[in-house]
């Protein structure tokens, strides 16, 4: 008797006829090919409508998966574009090319003085990019002989990329950039509804056209054996998340209403909790975003509040609920929570990591920036403060939305990020490497040192690198 294989590797399929064909073979005896077959002769939209759609088989739509590519967007718009957990994608480094070669994205909604003076900010801050790079490359070269067994080439790409670090600070939001992403279908269409329910022009825009491709042809192929639309069903079930932006509107006006001003002081750059009480942290993670106050603090004030205030917060949130709507992000978590102030540039770089829970307070420049040291040793830290200090000026006559857009990299951002100890373990040691941006590499050592300090048998696990280990001719 012939040998039969029990595996069977199926080739590339429409993202529907995939997710029909997979979902009949659950339920059905035919064999893979037998369920391929019948999809054929099939209509998938139908299924997908019946089954996802109205019986809310959710599964379904994880069967299927589209590859989508975004160009010429904002660094704002890539940031919240990849702010999907059950995300797979790459977008471009500022490490390895200029990033001011295709000059900058001005948004929507300003008057002539205001745009005016977002281009004369933009324009300074890429003329700063270029100055910074090119005397980094002098100070580096300078500071960092050849070693005599790395080739030329191999030395200059090195030397240009560490001063690409440097340089990054004076970019910002509104540097256009790339993104490429690989979702299963049910997380495309959580991601359109979140962007179509953003308060920014672009990203709204933005899933307008994810829409659209997903009821077209790929606009790039690999041959021309298919022809079929993306995602046809997908397109026409697209809604904003009315209840997000609902819920987030609502909370901040409880918070303006019921809690007192944030402490005015200093910031602490990496702050570790293990909230012992579960209704506290879902309520000081609903208002983190919304307020400037600290999570330590928010946690602090739900713990001494009464039951039913915490209630009253929880309400607030879920009031715009409907039954297709999961519950909030806030309501996921892990043991423990990082409460990080850190530059934009390295936010751009932990956003990645998916294993944890993430949340972000408003951009707003509050904090005041990043100059790395290596601005100071190559003599630059005069022009630096002057173009950065005139950034943040400018950014404070500009409306709320379009200034972000002008946030430089050096910028101080807060960020919250809930996890288990596993990925802790894993980001710590990833992120403190060597090989790594000198910004995150600060953050993940401090992470290693407040676990140490509040879980000291865990803490010594964390095989993590002190940022004072360099070796800046490795990438």
């Amino acid at each position: 008797m012939p040998k039969t294989s029990r595996v069977i590797a199926v080739g590339p399929m429409p993202p529907e006829k995939s997710a029909y064909a997979l979902a009949r073979y659950s339920r059905s005896p035919d064999s893979i090919r037998e369920s391929i077959d019948w999809v054929r002769k099939h209509d998938s939209t139908k299924f997908l409508e019946s089954f996802y759609f109205q019986y809310g088989h959710a599964s379904i739509a994880d069967l299927g998966h589209v590859v989508m590519c975004f160009e010429g967007v904002s660094e704002l718009a890539a940031t919240e574009i990849e702010d999907e957990q059950l995300w797979d994608g790459q977008a471009r480094s500022s490490r390895y090319q200029d990033f001011s070669r295709s000059g900058f994205i001005t948004p929507p909604g300003l008057d002539s003085a205001q745009e005016s003076s977002y281009k004369a900010a933009a324009t300074r801050l890429l003329e700063a990019y270029h100055a910074i790079h090119a005397k980094t490359v002098e100070f580096l070269a300078d500071k960092l002989p050849k070693p005599e067994q790395m080739k030329e080439d191999a030395y200059r790409r090195n030397i240009a990329a560490r001063a690409f670090d440097v340089a990054r600070y004076a970019l910002f939001f509104g540097i256009p950039t790339g993104v490429g992403q690989v979702t299963s279908i049910r997380t495309l269409e959580r991601q359109i509804r979140r962007l179509r329910s953003s308060e920014y022009v672009e990203v709204r825009d933005i899933a307008e056209e994810i829409a659209e491709a997903c009821a077209l042809p790929p606009a790039c192929a690999w041959d021309d054996a298919s022809q079929e639309a993306i995602a046809p069903t997908l397109a026409r079930h697209v809604d904003p998340d009315a209840h997000a932006s609902t819920s987030q509107r609502d909370l901040k006006q409880w918070a303006m209403q019921n809690l007192p001003a944030a402490n005015s002081t200093t910031a602490v750059p990496v702050d570790l909790i293990k909230p012992a009480d579960t209704h506290s942290e879902i309520v000081a993670t609903l208002l983190y975003p919304v307020t400037e106050i600290s999570f330590r603090e928010l946690y602090e004030l739900a713990r001494d509040w009464s039951t039913s205030r915490r209630n009253e917060v929880i309400d607030v949130a879920l009031g715009s609920r409907t039954r297709r709507d999961e519950l909030l992000r806030a309501f996921r978590g892990g043991p423990y929570i990082f409460d990080i102030v850190m530059d934009i540039g390295a936010y751009r770089d932990l956003h990645r990591h998916r294993r944890c829970q993430q949340f972000r307070k408003a951009y707003s420049g509050k904090l005041g920036y990043e100059m790395p040291e290596a601005i100071a040793e190559a003599g630059l830290a005069e022009e630096y403060r002057t173009v950065m200090d005139a950034t943040f000026a400018t950014i404070s006559g500009i409306g709320a939305n379009a200034a972000d857009y002008l946030l430089p990299f050096a910028a101080r951002g807060r960020f919250l990020f809930k996890m288990d100890f596993a990925e802790a373990e894993y980001i710590a040691r990833l992120r403190s490497g060597v090989k790594g941006h000198f910004s995150y590499r600060k953050v993940a050592w401090e992470m290693k040192q407040r676990m140490e300090e509040l879980e000291p048998e865990l803490g010594r696990l964390m095989e993590a690198t002190p940022p004072s280990v360099e070796d800046p001719l490795t990438r």
